[in-house]
């Protein structure tokens, strides 16, 4: 009997340490203009005892291997350093945290170089409807919520006793397993799941002082969503501030050479760093353009 109990507690040990991890097919249209134009995303949930992150496979993949080259390329020492492009570098940049028990959520997204963290101060206020019906392999119930400017209805299981869900979604009787907003726009659907090894918290990468590397050494900045909508704001009126003011501090360090090189549509070389900020601005309100139809209007409008 000892002996059973001891492999009882070892085992419950061993699971302790384990992630259940939860795959969703995120489909979603970034252009309302174009309805017919439908990305896809492949979207992780990691639960453990502690809460969840829900992000993006592809990104979290890309970033890896960034990461890794970067650190090789450090240790080797050189001249210059050069990240190559990712294949798949991923679609959605955003990640979204949740902490038990009282799911405080925060969510995590950028604006140029800028890293912000989040603050969630909205619960979902849901209404449970008595529809049910079988998705996949499990049972499911129908419920209601607005949240961040769209209607959302999401079907939940309670056969999969989590009260958590893809995106700043939780509170249901157990865990989301389709949703989809009223427009068709963003839906996500649970195509699989299984259990993983936790991940140990990643350590914050030595860079020397002589080296800047965009998107690395910036911490997150805590704020409000109001704070937030005020950054975005700012940058949508202009799009290269930041990297102009990034430009003219380090090019007054000494011994500090900033260049920026883009290349225009039909393929010339731009250096001029006025050219450059001009061809950049005009990207990004190209690409803000096509990307009108965002998962949370409230936050960005």
């Amino acid at each position: 009997m000892k002996n059973n109990i001891l492999l009882f507690l070892l085992l419950g040990t061993f699971a302790s340490a384990q992630t259940n991890r939860f795959f969703y097919e995120y489909k979603f249209i970034p252009d309302s203009d174009h309805k017919e134009e439908v990305k896809k995303e492949m979207m992780l949930l990691d639960i453990d005892k502690t809460g969840s992150s829900y992000y993006s496979h592809d990104k979290f993949v890309a970033d890896s291997t960034g990461r890794a080259e970067l650190e090789k390329q450090l240790k080797v020492g050189g001249g210059s350093i050069s990240i190559n492009k990712r294949e798949k570098p991923g679609q959605v940049s955003y990640k979204v945290t949740k902490q038990y028990p009282d799911f405080k959520t925060y969510l995590f997204r950028s604006i140029a170089m800028d890293h912000y963290k989040i603050r969630e101060d909205q619960k979902p206020e849901w209404k449970i409807a008595p529809d049910k019906q079988k998705i996949g392999e499990y049972n499911a119930q129908k419920a209601v919520t607005n949240l961040g400017g769209r209607e959302w209805i999401a079907w939940f299981s309670t056969d999969i006793p989590f009260q958590d869900g893809p995106y700043i979604f939780y509170g249901l009787p157990g865990l989301i397993i389709k949703l989809e907003d009223a427009t068709g726009s963003h839906s996500m659907m649970l195509v699989g799941n299984k259990k993983v090894e936790s991940m140990s918290s990643e350590k914050e990468m030595q860079v020397p002082e002589n080296v800047k590397v965009l998107g690395l050494g910036s911490k997150e900045i805590e704020v409000s969503k109001d704070q937030f909508k005020k950054a975005w704001k700012s940058y949508v009126n202009d799009p290269t501030k930041s990297m102009r003011e990034m430009m003219m501090k380090n090019g007054g360090d000494s011994g500090t050479k900033v260049a920026f090189k883009v290349r225009t549509a039909d393929g010339k070389e731009i250096s001029d760093p006025n050219q450059v900020f001009r061809e950049m601005e005009k990207r990004v309100k190209e690409n803000l353009k096509k990307d009108n139809n965002p998962i949370e209007p409230d936050l960005v409008n």
